[in-house]
């Protein structure tokens, strides 16, 4: 498994998004993952899965120290009132005292931009995370959110092959912040894609590992794909034994060209870069 080096820390770069895993499924998947050596679970308030994934924490047996877990506070949840009541609930749910990195998951249009951030700023003040960050933030935000105060980890964003994200990540690079791709695979479509596909021959490969590939080896770059099929889980993570060259690399790249997105009606308002 390889690692982010990030403001002392060290972060897989491979994680799993439990996104949609609930109930028993969500329990066994998350067991199953960890059993197979994921340490870097993602989950967050939306999901409703918190309770889920600190079961299958506790069940795993392996210590806290050596799973990276992140959550998520919901735009209704990022009030003055708000906000740290729901990092507490949270954490109980998760049976932990603390979380690794929690990400404010969408700006809201109800709650100052900034009144946000200082809440998130006080989550990590009172030892409920050790490293904070947001998702789903275009540039200005990011810059807003430095201008509070905010030592950010991470911005977590939908980021494949078929959306650019060189604008943000050239800001995000210049204040040392890591950008983590969600929906990585665009459910599956990159096994359908011509490109990716005849790169993947060549090494052994399915469009889906050389399209992790990808991600995680471009600077300070995490993703964390979720799925509901434990048997996918050993091929998300079969993608550190090859490399990719600078040419299927930035052949990869011109597939952004379309720039389409693949948000969920589920989740909040998009933003524009």
């Amino acid at each position: 498994m390889e690692s982010l080096k990030i403001k002392g820390q060290s972060i897989p770069k491979l994680g799993l998004g439990t996104y949609r895993l609930t109930g028993s499924q969500g329990i066994a998947v998350v067991e199953a993952a960890i059993e197979m050596g994921y340490t870097h679970i993602d989950t967050a308030q939306m999901y409703e899965n918190e309770k889920e994934v600190g079961t299958a924490l506790k069940n795993s047996g392996k210590p806290r120290e050596n799973i990276w877990l992140t959550t998520k506070v919901w735009p209704s949840n990022l009030s003055r009132e708000k906000f740290l009541p729901s990092v507490e609930e949270s954490l109980a749910k998760l049976q932990v005292s603390k979380v690794d990195l929690l990400l404010i998951h969408w700006p809201s249009k109800e709650v100052r931009l900034e009144e946000a951030v200082e809440q998130l700023i006080k989550a990590k003040e009172k030892s409920f995370a050790d490293n904070i960050g947001v998702s789903n933030f275009p540039s200005e935000m990011v810059r807003t959110a430095v201008g509070v105060g905010a030592d950010l980890m991470t911005n977590q964003v939908e980021y494949h092959p078929y959306l650019s994200q060189h604008s943000l990540k050239q800001v995000l690079d210049s204040f040392g912040i890591s950008l983590t791709a969600y929906r990585p695979i665009v459910k599956g479509q990159v096994n359908e894609d011509p490109v990716i596909l005849k790169i993947a021959e060549k090494y052994g490969k399915s469009g889906v590992q050389v399209a992790l590939r990808w991600l995680i080896q471009q600077e300070a770059v995490m993703t964390i794909p979720m799925t509901s099929k434990i048997h996918r889980l050993k091929e998300n993570m079969d993608i550190f034994d090859f490399q990719l060259e600078a040419e299927e690399m930035n052949l990869i790249s011109d597939l952004t060209a379309a720039k389409r997105r693949f948000i969920d009606p589920d989740w909040g308002p998009e933003w524009d870069e």
